[in-house]
């Protein structure tokens, strides 16, 4: 049964291709009328000067010599223009207009979402308006009277020695009946003296009336998955009726159940409440603040947006409060990728769950500190959500519980759009068709692909982000940096490469952390490779040679100030430059 948030979700959606088509109609952008084959044609004569050029040169003063390096020279050129003309142009043209109309796709894509986000914004909008929410009254919380539900808090755990206090703190401190309340550390640590050390803080809690449980495991086995599935095979487990999920570096504000676990109560349909996350870390370092314009983006505009409409967004694996009865009958926790939050998310949608989104409930957390750190995490995710799609996308095609307009959603805005096009496309046209058009003349780019396209992404992105105005320079070429590893994590997920189910756990440094008294390990000493970035060196060799050609050959194009900051912005993440601390570090 269609239901009116995904009518008017797919009203929108239609609303913001019509639009994008319209304005690209008027401004004359949409015109493929352009012959392939005519690329081949008249780009030559830019090259008028510089065969003599290099004839001079590499023939010196001597005419005879001169001659000789002419005839060669000449001939070498030819073959390289006809190569150029005949092959290269016409694969790399059929590739620009791959990527047009992939741009398409992510323009009208950003467009839906913001619409529905600043129409969210503009008539304060509220979950309360479509799901029911009632404060728990009647009930006495020290004894545990009344209507307040059994519920569990997991804090899944590795080796993490600055942050465990935090989370096990914020959890035990939770207004909620004791009785009615069971926290539960899946503590996966495989370095002995902080296993020690979380168990202690378990009995330190435990001795206080808190009803807390330490488990441990074997083994590894499904990394986050695999311990969230051993949690959810104790016996107490199945007196709970909601589940809640922290990672370690989360800090939940004491009335958080409180706020989201009415909703589960009062609606029966509903599986997840999701809260946003906040950061405690965010002015730190540039590195931080730019990360924070990411998430706030994905919070503000996708997961809002998702709610709003089609009751559907990917959990983000914490801050949130799941109904155990929607967990099993999704089958549970599966360590099929690296991103099991999400897939226990699609699954569960597809029997027909619903999921709210609450902005307004914010749980403290902690941004990577490191380059290296953020990378490892974007490229889990990026990687985890590709194959993902890869494998689910026929449950999802297939699927008897979600209308038509939730499915096209699923499939292509959620995956295909966001998962695969977005990486992609961000990728190939702007780090490697672009600095390639400079010594290809033949190549033909449409302006509205490389300047209106990328203005309008521009402008969606900073509606929802005023205050961070002043930094989005900041944000845009380290983006292009990003969407590197995001394509070839996005790859390596949908052709699962090697590696595309290798999980690392993204290191915390305690940012809030103010007792002293907790014990730091150790520094290790890293060799000068393992304290650089070679590829972001490489590529900014490649951006930095385009933009040079471009400067002092100069053709159709002028492009060579973009590349120059793109050049930049690869060359300072190349040496771990973030705006905090030395380089290489």
């Amino acid at each position: 049964m269609v239901e009116a948030g995904e009518i008017g979700g797919a009203a929108v959606f239609a609303l913001a291709a019509a639009a994008a088509l319209s304005a690209a109609s008027s401004l004359g952008a949409v015109d493929f009328r352009r012959p392939l084959a005519a690329v081949g044609g008249g780009g030559a004569f830019e090259w008028d000067g510089v065969v003599p050029w290099l004839i001079g040169v590499l023939g010196g003063g001597d005419e005879a010599a001169a001659g000789g390096v002419s005839v060669g020279v000449a001939a070498w050129y030819e073959v390289w223009v006809r190569v150029r003309g005949g092959v290269i142009a016409p694969t790399l043209q059929v590739a620009v207009w791959v990527c047009m109309v992939m741009s398409v796709m992510l323009v009208v894509e950003a467009t839906f979402n913001s619409a529905v986000s600043l129409g969210v914004k503009a008539i304060g909008w509220r979950p309360e308006w479509r799901f029911k929410w009632e404060p728990l009254a009647g009930a006495d919380e020290e004894k545990g009277r009344g209507e307040y539900p059994m519920v569990m808090v997991q804090i899944p755990m590795y080796n993490e020695l600055e942050v465990y206090k935090l989370s096990i703190g914020a959890a035990c401190e939770l207004k909620w009946p004791k009785d009615k309340l069971i926290v539960q550390v899946l503590d996966d640590s495989t370095d002995p003296f902080i296993k020690n050390l979380v168990e202690l803080e378990c009995e330190s809690w435990a001795s206080k009336g808190v009803n807390i449980k330490y488990v441990t495991r074997s083994s590894r086995k499904g990394f986050k998955a695999g311990a969230l599935k051993k949690g959810m095979e104790c016996d107490y487990t199945k007196q709970c009726e909601y589940i809640a999920i922290f990672d370690a570096d989360f800090q939940p504000e004491p009335d958080f159940l409180l706020r989201t676990v009415p909703f589960l109560m009062h609606n029966p349909n509903v599986a997840l409440v999701q809260a946003r996350w906040a950061f405690v870390n965010d002015t730190t370092s540039l590195l931080t603040r730019v990360q924070k314009m990411f998430f706030d983006y994905h919070f503000k505009v996708e997961q809002e947006a998702g709610s709003a409409t089609f009751a559907f967004f990917s959990f983000n694996g914490t801050a949130g409060v799941w109904r155990t009865t929607a967990i099993n009958e999704a089958g549970g926790w599966k360590d099929r990728t690296t991103v099991e939050d999400m897939d226990l998310a699609v699954r569960a949608s597809l029997n027909g769950w619903k999921f709210i989104y609450v902005g307004d409930i914010r749980v403290k957390s902690e941004l990577p500190s490191t380059y290296g750190a953020y990378c490892r995490q974007q490229f889990r995710w990026a990687c985890g959500g590709a194959n993902l799609f890869r494998k689910i996308a026929m449950d999802v095609f297939v699927a008897k519980d979600i209308s038509l307009l939730k499915k096209f959603y699923m499939l292509y805005s959620f995956f295909l759009v966001r998962r695969v096009v977005a990486p992609m496309v961000a990728c190939v046209l702007y780090n490697i068709i672009v600095p390639l058009s400079v010594m290809i003349p033949e190549l033909f780019i449409p302006i509205w692909g490389v300047a209106y396209i990328p203005m309008a992404l521009l402008i969606i992105t900073t509606i929802r982000n005023p205050r961070n105005l002043h930094i989005m320079p900041f944000w845009i070429l380290f983006e292009s940096v990003m969407t590197v590893l995001r394509m070839r994590a996005a790859l390596t997920g949908l052709m699962e490469l090697s590696g595309f189910n290798k999980w690392t756990v993204t290191k915390k440094i305690g940012s809030s952390v103010e007792d002293t008294q907790v014990p730091l390990l150790p520094k290790t000493r890293k060799r000068l490779r393992d304290r650089i970035n070679l590829p972001e060196i490489g590529f900014s060799v490649f951006l930095i040679f385009c933009a040079s050609y471009n400067l002092i050959f100069h053709g159709k194009t002028s492009y060579y100030f973009n590349l120059y900051l793109q050049g930049l912005a690869f060359l300072l993440l190349g040496f771990n430059f973030t705006g905090n601390f030395a380089c290489c570090q």
